[in-house]
């Protein structure tokens, strides 16, 4: 009865500290999010809060980057509000404060930008040949190519002629 007794006090403390640590989380959803939050000199970028309430509308800044400010609009997506903008050609890799103001209540929120010079969304596709040293149809030496084929077709009629003996009872 003791481990049953232990297993349920367990169980209650893991489920009580959910519910205490759960508040925390809800507070995150309010702050500003950036898409994508890694982005290229020249990409588009969008921001999103929901920390102006529903139909709220919020004064961006992206001057840290180098961007103009910008206007974050209400949004059919769970009442945030949403804006974009684009980081300039000129802007330099680094981490960059991006901020919102909303326009009732006067509410900073903030979110950082990541600027990379290469873009992490566009996969790079492989190109040429592996070089395995077993060589291929289109290798870089036909000669190579060649001789490889010969020695296939030398043991394949060896082994052919082999099994031939073997069948008529000749042994090896």
């Amino acid at each position: 009865m003791r481990p049953t007794a232990r297993l349920l006090t367990g169980s209650a403390l893991v489920v009580a500290a959910g519910l205490v640590c759960a508040p925390a989380y809800a507070g995150d959803s309010d702050g500003l999010e950036i898409f994508p939050s890694s982005a290229v000199p020249g990409g588009q970028v969008t921001v999103n809060t929901a920390a102006c309430g529903d139909g709220g509308t919020a004064q961006g800044d992206a001057s840290a980057v180098g961007a103009d400010s910008f206007t974050l609009a209400p949004s059919t997506h769970e009442g945030d509000a949403i804006g974009q903008f684009r980081v300039p050609s000129s802007a330099q890799p680094g981490t960059y404060e991006i901020a919102a103001t909303c326009a009732e209540g006067g509410r900073r929120v903030t979110g950082d930008l990541v600027v990379t010079l290469t873009s992490q969304r566009q996969p790079v596709h492989p190109r040429g040949s592996v070089k395995t040293g077993v060589g291929g149809a289109l290798g870089p030496d036909p000669v190579q190519t060649a001789a490889g084929v010969a020695a296939l077709a030398v043991a394949a009629a060896g082994g052919t002629w082999l099994l031939h003996r073997r069948a008529r009872g000749d042994g090896i």
